[in-house]
């Protein structure tokens, strides 16, 4: 999969005119992009912000793809009313939607289309626009803003500034970022924000950008505070002692009053330029992914030799563990050149003692625990299912520990060359949750990840718990992960679907895993990913 070199297009969208469905004000729409590839499952790719009491939204969140060539990439885009905190859409008014393909965007460059109901009729007068550009360009500049003296608009209380980017295009101003808002202040200091260069200036230092200053308004008529043109290569001269300032200029109040000077300064006061490696950047350029694989042999997946167990190896010669290790590790080894695997179980009675173990090696060979390939671990569980007595209790914290000693020693390089990803596949019963989530937390800070496969009908909340998506894992004694590292998915949701849907859904969040990290610790790939 690396070898066929993907390019990443970053897309834009748009929309006009779109169904109102607030009372009393105007509808808050967000747009979700789903994907579709070689079946009729779709993925949700990512969503923009939700833009505020507005039928015609320019979103400044753009959806970053991998383009591949050789195959159909089926888009949908839904544009949705947003009037509550919950994640799930079912609740949203649904304003309608955009089927098309990622080849169709790309070669028309800009699309514009109608948008339709489930129904497929059209969704009143409502269109959407995609604007789709290549990413050649991996720099962002990085950016501390803030400004003294704006113009108050609030007639209680003081504006509540923001700022919006534009670049230049053939066309007028594209958005390139929107700041957050500061509440309530005539002088405001915007938290350091990042904007690719891409969608700043095109990579062009020289190219005119315009900065506008707005007071945010909760009913979404925001008024224009003022407005500035600059370039990169200007920006690039700001230092803390001396910043970039500009005069943010209203020029219907310029038109209007006498001796008009400005509407308030606004000051950069440091613009760095830095290269950012994407995903892809680390595999070409030499990162390694170390895959490990652990299977629960504990008591509650039932006896592997009765049809009710979860280890029963059907007729047909699968069972869920079997799927699992197949399809995330068919996507996973692509991406390690040795192709060796480590493969453990945990939870089991093993020969010739007798003696409970939470981490064994599947081949029994604890000097060299390696399986040739996806089948070599796949045929190593088959042959060690026989020769253990299934057993309890399921302790995780052995074997995360196990993986982190080995990507503890990959840190002592000086450059991306290694992250581990542990598979765990369970029936989802956990006795060790306090040494696990210590575990997660000092794991969280070394370049590994861990997926958690669920097996069988179990109650999964604590395996839930453990994927931090709703807030940050903390340990025993209150330590905060570093980052999210564990994605945890249940088996029955993926039963009936293709064999590439579960390795798309557990694998979806770990090249980002795999960039921030690298970009936390400053490592670059172990050669250039692009040699000039």
């Amino acid at each position: 999969m690396a070898a066929q070199c993907v390019t990443k297009v970053e897309l834009t969208v748009s929309c006009d005119n779109l169904l109102d469905r607030d009372i009393g004000s105007k509808s808050d729409p967000l747009c979700v992009l789903l994907m579709s590839s070689s079946d009729s499952q779709w993925y949700e790719m990512g969503r923009t912000e939700r833009v505020q009491n507005c039928l015609n939204p320019k979103f400044a969140k753009k959806f970053v793809i991998d383009y591949y060539f050789e195959i159909v990439q089926k888009l949908k885009f839904g544009i949705y009313d947003i009037d509550n905190k919950t994640v799930d859409l079912s609740d949203d008014d649904f304003l309608g939607e955009l089927e098309c393909t990622l080849g169709q965007v790309v070669s028309s460059n800009k699309l514009t289309r109608p948008l339709v109901l489930k129904n497929n009729k059209p969704a009143g007068k409502g269109t959407i626009t995609i604007i789709a550009e290549e990413i050649k360009d991996n720099r962002v500049a990085k950016l501390e803003v803030e400004a003294r003296k704006l113009d108050n608009k609030d007639f209680f209380g003081k504006s509540d500034p923001y700022l919006e980017f534009y670049r230049q295009t053939g066309t007028g101003w594209q958005l390139a970022h929107r700041t957050e808002v500061v509440k309530n202040n005539l002088n405001p200091t915007w938290k350091p924000f990042k904007i690719p260069l891409q969608s700043l200036c095109g990579g062009d230092l020289e190219k005119p950008i315009k900065v506008e200053c707005y007071d945010y308004d909760d009913d979404g008529s925001h008024d224009l505070i003022g407005s500035f043109e600059t370039t990169m290569k200007r920006l690039q001269d700001a230092t803390r002692t001396s910043p970039a300032e500009f005069e943010c200029i209203n020029s219907k109040k310029k038109q209007k009053k006498k001796g008009y000077r400005n509407s308030g300064i606004v000051s950069v006061k440091f613009c760095q330029v830095l290269k950012e490696y994407t995903f892809l950047d680390y595999i070409m350029g030499g990162c390694q992914i170390n895959f490990t694989v652990a299977v629960d042999f504990t008591g509650s997946n039932g006896d592997p030799r009765s049809p009710q167990s979860l280890h029963y190896i059907s007729p047909q010669g699968v069972n869920e563990y079997l799927s699992a290790i197949w399809s995330v590790g068919n996507v996973i080894q692509d991406y390690d050149a040795d192709k060796m695997f480590p493969a453990f179980g945990f939870g089991a009675q093993i020969p010739p003692s007798w003696q409970v173990s939470h981490e064994f090696p599947l081949n029994f060979n604890p000097s060299n625990p390696f399986c040739a390939g996806v089948q070599g671990v796949v045929e190593a569980y088959r042959a060690c299912l026989p020769q253990v007595k299934l057993y309890g209790p399921t302790n995780f914290s052995p074997i995360i520990n196990h993986v982190a000693c080995f990507a503890k020693q990959a840190l002592q390089q000086t450059t991306a060359s290694q992250y581990f990803v542990l598979l765990i596949i369970t029936d989802g019963v956990i006795t060790d949750m306090d040494q696990t989530r210590n575990a997660i937390v000092n794991a969280s800070r070394l370049p590994m990840s861990i997926i958690i496969v669920g097996v069988g009908a179990a109650d999964f909340k604590a395996m839930e718990f453990l994927d931090g998506d709703d807030g940050r894992l903390r340990s025993l004694s209150g330590e905060a992960a570093m980052r999210d590292i564990v994605q945890f998915v249940p088996f029955r949701n993926f039963q009936n679907a293709p064999s590439q849907a579960l390795a798309q859904s557990v694998l979806a969040e770990l090249p980002q895993q795999v960039t921030s990290f690298f970009a936390l610790l400053k490592l670059k790939p172990p050669r250039d990913p692009s040699p000039s």
